[in-house]
């Protein structure tokens, strides 16, 4: 990845890596050793492929909230909206 592309990223690559969705953490018998991984969608919307749930990023913020993932679980990745809507 370019610098420039680091820097049009919402949230470090760093805290993208060590990030994690608490509902899959909760349930790590459910997903093996590294549970609740993050991939970043649409730059705006991080998911997690093991629970489902997908978290917006407002204003730069994650909303790491299970209740806020849950929302969006059953929205396809292409059909997230981008900016995420207002909490």
């Amino acid at each position: 990845m370019t610098e420039q592309e680091q820097e049009d990223l919402p949230i470090s690559p760093e805290l993208l890596e060590i990030l994690r969705c608490p509902k899959a953490v909760q349930e790590k018998d459910k997903y093996g050793d590294d549970p609740g991984q993050l991939r970043l969608v649409h730059n705006t919307w991080l998911v997690c492929d093991d629970s489902g749930l997908k978290y917006p990023i407002r204003d730069g913020i994650p909303v790491m909230l299970i209740d806020e993932g849950e929302k969006w679980k059953d929205t396809p990745d292409k059909e997230l909206p981008v900016p995420p809507p207002p909490a």
